[in-house]
């Protein structure tokens, strides 16, 4: 799994805003400022994957099965996701700085409680509320990042600095949860999220400003409840259909009303005054089928992640280091081709970067079939899962330039929520949705197998889908402007 290091546009800055730097050359007050806003990005971008490689040995620790490991990681990408575009709201209308603080506390609190879990409800419950704290922590965080920063050189160099931590995040998380995990154990890779969550605690009151919206936006509370508790319902539904089947009670009752609630859902933000999602920005060509090619690249590719950590471990014997080395080579390529990929893009244009690398992703994907449970197969995984990442960064930079695409300046802030919620939910619902075949089969090697197979059939079929979908070169009656006319921005 990625991290988009894609930054919402922000409001306006309004009297109470802090002045804004104005030349490429950082302050020292600039400087620290940017330090505490990266330091917090980062630690949440580490968290998507310091855990990864702990997988096992945490199961074995806090008697956790294979088939509930996945949610490890489902308890946290799904309060984070769910809450996002909501906490952006609240920043906005009661304090960016305020809400930043209460997500770093909320964070830090919640890594405290996870690393010292004393069973698997209680570690649980700690990463869900590290999802809480990292939705109010990415918002806020962008925002008081591009109100500090003018628009021109200086905020360019911001955004630069803080995209590169955010790409190194996730590569030094698995490298970092494999040698704290080999070492000091499991809980070392949560109790170091509490270290990061305190320093910036004690650092940002001084350094921040506070900042708002003039506009005052009004609160879509029921849509961010209706779209929580709705994808919620369907994540426990898909987790445990496996298990139990999908004719049981609990399964069925929790299917029909996630369903229910996303329809719920659309009607609410129909009427919605300030709405979460723009119904009819979706209507949009470029916003919908780019974002679907993110909504698989980013679900697929969080999904091999998951089982491949598996595979590496209890299948071929690796150790949580030499696993987290696996995917520092793969986090490494990760950072090479978001480096290329404008270029890509200069030349080829957004749209067909966009169905290339899904379909290079989908390939890579199915070279994994070719695994088997001896040791050379860990030399044809680290290379097919480091092009199929290489794919899966040139499909999530061209995919938000494609979304982008299809929006007036005016709403390119609702776009680029759109953007974000996307990431999240991919990340959230690709491990329930495949994850599971892995981890509930007798044979983890077979299960292994099914669930590569079925991730690149879905993403080749997606690359077709969205090839056909965006492959008219007129534009929308909207005025947008076709993707392919992109180039690097």
């Amino acid at each position: 799994m990625a991290i988009d290091t894609s930054l919402s546009p922000a409001p306006t800055p309004g009297p109470d805003d802090v002045q804004p730097s104005r030349t490429a050359r950082l302050s020292r007050r600039d400087t620290l400022v940017l330090l505490v806003l990266c330091a917090a990005q980062f630690m949440v971008s580490l968290d998507f994957s310091v855990l990864n490689v702990a997988l096992p040995a945490l199961g074995d620790d806090l008697g956790m099965s294979r088939s509930a490991l996945q949610w490890a990681v489902t308890a946290f990408a799904l309060p984070s996701g769910g809450f996002l575009l909501l906490s952006g709201r609240i920043g906005d209308l009661f304090g960016r700085r305020r809400l930043f603080l209460i997500g770093l506390a909320l964070f830090g609190a919640a890594s405290l409680l996870a690393t010292f879990a004393w069973d698997p409800a209680s570690f649980l419950a700690g990463r869900a509320l590290q999802g809480l704290g990292a939705a109010a922590i990415v918002p806020t965080g962008m925002s008081l990042l591009t109100t500090t920063f003018a628009e021109g050189p200086a905020r360019d160099r911001a955004l630069s600095i803080s995209g590169t931590l955010l790409s190194l995040g996730f590569t030094i998380g698995m490298v970092a949860g494999g040698v704290l995990t080999d070492t000091l154990g499991w809980r070392s890779t949560m109790g170091l999220l509490s270290v990061f969550a305190l320093l910036a605690l004690v650092l940002a009151p001084g350094l921040l400003p506070e900042s708002r919206s003039p506009e005052r936006p009004r609160l879509d509370v029921p849509g961010a409840v209706t779209v929580t508790g709705g994808l919620l319902a369907l994540i426990y539904a898909l987790s445990t259909a496996a298990d139990r089947g999908f004719g049981h009670g609990d399964v069925v009752v929790t299917l029909v009303a996630g369903l229910a609630l996303l329809a719920a859902f659309t009607v609410v933000e129909s009427r919605a005054e300030a709405p979460l999602v723009s119904l009819p920005m979706l209507r949009r060509r470029t916003v919908a089928w780019g974002n679907l090619g993110g909504l698989v690249t980013f679900s697929m590719m969080s999904a091999v992640v998951f089982v491949l950590t598996l595979y590496f471990q209890e299948v071929l014997g690796l150790s949580a280091f030499e696993t987290g080395l696996v995917f520092g080579v793969q986090g490494v390529l990760s950072a090479v081709a978001g480096a290329c990929a404008p270029r890509v893009i200069g030349r080829f244009g957004a749209r067909r970067t966009l169905v290339g690398s899904l379909a290079g992703q989908g390939a890579l994907v199915a070279a994994l079939l070719g695994l088997d449970a001896h040791t050379w197969s860990v030399w044809l995984a680290t290379a097919a899962v480091s092009l199929a990442s290489m794919c899966h960064l040139g499909a999530i930079i061209s995919y938000g330039l494609t979304v982008a695409s299809g929006v007036p300046d005016e709403e390119q802030g609702l776009a680029t929520g759109l953007i974000t919620s996307t990431q999240q939910v991919g990340i959230t619902v690709g491990i329930p949705l495949l994850g599971v075949l892995a981890t509930t089969s007798a044979d983890l090697l077979s299960g292994v197998r099914t669930v590569l197979a079925l991730d690149a059939a879905i993403v080749l079929a997606a690359a077709v889908l969205v090839g056909l979908g965006l492959r008219s070169r007129r534009q929308a009656a909207s005025g947008a402007v076709e993707p392919e006319a992109l180039g690097a921005r």
